[in-house]
């Protein structure tokens, strides 16, 4: 066991750092926490920032293991399966409580009850679960996803599964009541055949079954361009939030070889993976949430309710590992083949992204949340930011300027302002024809002017290069 990376890692969702010896209640919680998460471990001896300070030298080691174990069978219920021994790092003494995955959720405070005393890993924290987090633990502990509960507030009768009929028509396979409870979206109930979670999620019945998208002017929240609301079954969400995306980032062409290739600027498969995690991944519980997809001038997010399964990590979402919350919409999305192997989805994302020679995707854990970041092509030009499909040098090659014109849209790329006597020195021109260069581009829209007589400077007009890319629908 590599204990010297695990710290050189940070406090996560699997690791935990105490300096001093905590207080009894400290101890409790972060036990607690592990086993309702995904297990973990406790250092003592490690300050916050991963310095490795270790135990006072008169500690008596095997008296601090068996008060440890005492207090967490007096304090916790049920019984939490955990280990306790000591690790010597650099010279230095490290006692370890490492805590299982516990199978009897909720674990919880004896003295303060399932209510009041569950405790849940949120990142780097130990927090106080709420009444829907000990509902999803009770649910847990039975082995069993949300979505394979039966549902009794509606009728199986009463549904309309034409939706769901037709995405299964375009593979020639048949949607009867077999295949319904094979997928896990019915089951027998007394007797009678009732829709599961799952169905219900699937037909978008649920307050929550919906994807809210906007765009937005710059890199904040600040200033709304556009947006909308998508509802109904989980087919129909994905395909008008790609197709609300496509509408909002840049297509356009690039020359490869020979050819010229038009693409959007995201690659779809890439976009189009991130929303099926997102539907398949998110927390249906909560009813209050929804999936919120934003498009920036920068980067496109993705946001699913619901932190990541258990004990899997950033980190081990990259390795290949699925740990899958909603195994009935797991299962239908992988018969119509919208998942194609498991684990699969995050490598094609992060693949996809690598071949467009775009900034490296990030997947976050943001408190009770995943996070995806798909970042967009810029161009910095005058200082200002242009999205584009295009590097700059594309700006440069494949439009119709003179090669005055490059040379002063160069010049710009590295400088705020450009004045005739700039113009003068890179060109070999009289002070009259530097003028005129720069007049010509002001009526072309291509720069601004600023001030006047011998004050007068000339600017990028990123307007100008916003429009000008074949295709966008920026």
């Amino acid at each position: 066991m590599d204990f010297i990376k695990e710290i050189e890692s940070g406090e996560s969702k699997t690791i935990e750092f105490k300096e001093k010896i905590p207080s009894n209640k400290s101890i409790a919680k972060s036990a607690i926490s592990f086993s309702n998460t995904g297990g973990g471990k406790l250092f003592l001896g490690i300050a916050d920032q991963g310095n490795i300070i270790g135990l006072p030298n008169d500690i008596d080691i095997i008296s601090l293991e068996d008060q440890i174990a005492q207090l967490i069978y007096d304090n916790c219920s049920p019984i939490i399966s955990f280990e306790i021994y000591t690790v010597n790092i650099t010279e230095k003494y490290i006692l370890v409580l490492e805590v299982k995955r516990g199978n009897s959720t909720p674990y919880y405070m004896k003295n303060k009850g399932v209510e009041h005393g569950t405790y849940v890993r949120i990142g780097a924290t130990n927090r106080l679960a709420n009444r829907q987090k000990i509902k999803e633990l009770e649910i847990m502990s039975k082995n069993i996803s949300f979505d394979q509960i039966v549902n009794f507030e509606y009728e199986l009768e009463d549904l309309d599964l034409s939706s769901l009929e037709k995405e299964f028509n375009k593979f020639d396979k048949k949607l009867d009541k077999s295949k319904l409870e094979n997928l896990g979206l019915i089951r027998e109930n007394n007797g009678e055949f009732r829709p599961t979670n799952g169905l219900i999620i699937i037909l978008g019945k649920f307050e929550n079954c919906s994807i809210k998208c906007s765009k937005f002017r710059g890199t904040t929240m600040t200033e709304f361009l556009d947006k909308a609301e998508y509802n109904g079954d989980v087919f129909n969400q994905l395909d008008n939030t790609i197709e609300f995306i496509k509408k909002h980032i840049n297509f356009g062409g690039k020359i490869e070889g020979l050819q010229r290739k038009d693409r959007f600027e995201i690659p779809l498969v890439a976009i189009r993976e991130a929303i099926v995690n997102a539907l398949v991944h998110r927390d249906y519980q909560n009813l209050g949430r929804d999936i919120k997809v934003g498009i920036y001038d920068d980067v496109l997010n993705i946001v699913s309710p619901g932190s990541l399964p258990m004990s899997i990590t950033e980190k081990d979402l990259l390795n290949g590992r699925s740990e899958i919350r909603n195994k009935v919409i797991a299962r239908v999305l992988k018969e119509l083949n919208y998942i194609e192997i498991w684990g699969s989805g995050i490598k094609r994302i992060y693949d996809s992204c690598h071949e467009y020679e775009l900034k490296e995707p990030k997947i976050k854990e943001t408190g009770d949340s995943v996070d995806v970041e798909l970042f967009r092509v810029k161009v910095s030009i005058g200082k200002k930011i242009v999205n584009t499909k295009f590097s700059y040098s594309d700006y440069i090659e494949n439009f119709n300027f003179s090669n005055r014109e490059k040379i002063i849209l160069r010049y710009l790329d590295s400088h705020d302002k450009i004045t005739s006597k700039d113009v003068l020195l890179m060109i070999d021109v009289k002070i009259r024809r530097a003028r005129a260069i720069l007049s010509e581009m002001e009526d072309k829209k291509i720069l601004l002017k600023r001030g006047k007589t011998r004050n007068t400077q000339y600017i990028i007009n990123s307007d100008y290069f916003s429009k000008i890319v074949p295709n966008s629908a920026e």
